[in-house]
């Protein structure tokens, strides 16, 4: 494993969640089908208010919009807002947002002894090991991931 430039990273651009309103829309408790369809009228059950649904700790918990394609085999890709928990406690296998050396990335967190790698998940990315000489911090963990189609 590589240490790869910096200049390959994902950013982020973050947003603080608005509690000031709420969000709630009909939602489908009982699941969808993928095949033949049926009258969804007759299933709206609920409203789900995306607040209430993704944040657990309101005075930790912010979304920030993904630029850049090194999570795509986690399923997280450009333009995808991701929702980041400050409150939770790194572990390995994780996926984190860091700060490594003053830029903010979205990577996976690897332990191995005393060694940490952030590792992307996308083969066109090298993990990244951090060293002593590092300035690093996992800022938060990613709990949620929202896209557009």
């Amino acid at each position: 494993m590589e240490k790869l430039n910096s200049s390959k990273t994902l950013t982020l651009e973050f947003f603080t969640p608005d509690y000031s309103t709420s969000a709630e829309i009909p939602f489908v408790e009982g699941g969808l089908k993928a095949g033949f369809p049926s009258p969804a009228d007759d299933f709206l059950e609920d409203k789900i208010d995306f607040n209430k649904e993704f944040i657990r700790n309101k005075n930790a918990t912010f979304y920030a919009r993904v630029n850049g394609n090194s999570m795509k085999d986690a399923g997280i890709f450009d333009g995808d807002i991701l929702v980041v928990d400050r409150s939770i406690e790194p572990q390995n296998d994780k996926i984190a947002v860091c700060v490594i050396d003053g830029e903010f990335t979205v990577k996976r967190i690897r332990i191995e002894k005393e060694t940490v790698w952030l590792i992307p998940e996308n083969d066109e990315f090298k993990p990244i090991k951090v060293t002593p000489e590092n300035d690093f911090i996992v800022w938060g963990i990613v709990i949620a991931s929202i896209k557009k189609f």
